[in-house]
C-alpha cells in the first residue's frame, strides 16, 4: 500500500463556519492527531466543524472510531460535525459499514457549509 502523508489543516479562528481539512492516510499511526484536533473543537449548540475529507485517501477502523467519537461528543453538546467531499471509494466503504446511519455525507464543502448554517 502506498502511504500518503497525513495532514490536518485547522480552520482559522475567526471562520464563520470552521472547516478542518484532512488529507492522506488515516490509520492507527495518524488517528491520534485527528483525535487531538477534534478535541479542540468547541462543540456547543450551533457550534462545530465541517470536515473536508476531499484529500482523505484511506481510513482504517481507528480513524472511523475517531469520527464516531467526535460525532457523539458533538451531539451530546448540541453541536455539529459534518463530513464533506469524501472520495467515491471511501464513501462506499463508509456506507457499507453503516456510517450513513450516523452521518449525512455532503458531496461538497459548500453544501456542508450551507447545511451547517441551516442547523
Amino acid at each position: 500500500m502506498t502511504h500518503n502523508t497525513f495532514t490536518i489543516d485547522l480552520p482559522s479562528p475567526d471562520a464563520e463556519v470552521p472547516v478542518l481539512r484532512v488529507a492522506g492516510d488515516l490509520d492507527h499511526h495518524t488517528a491520534p492527531r485527528l483525535r487531538e484536533a477534534l478535541e479542540a473543537v468547541p462543540f456547543a449548540p450551533g457550534k462545530g466543524v465541517v470536515l473536508d475529507l476531499s484529500g482523505l485517501a484511506y481510513s482504517d477502523s481507528t480513524g472511523i472510531t475517531v469520527f464516531i467519537n467526535a460525532y457523539k461528543r458533538a451531539r451530546a453538546a448540541g453541536g455539529l460535525l459534518l463530513l464533506a467531499a469524501l472520495n467515491p471509494d471511501l464513501l462506499q466503504v463508509f456506507r457499507i459499514i453503516g456510517l450513513d446511519q450516523i452521518f449525512v455525507f455532503h458531496p461538497t464543502i459548500d453544501e456542508a457549509i450551507t447545511a451547517f448554517r441551516q442547523e
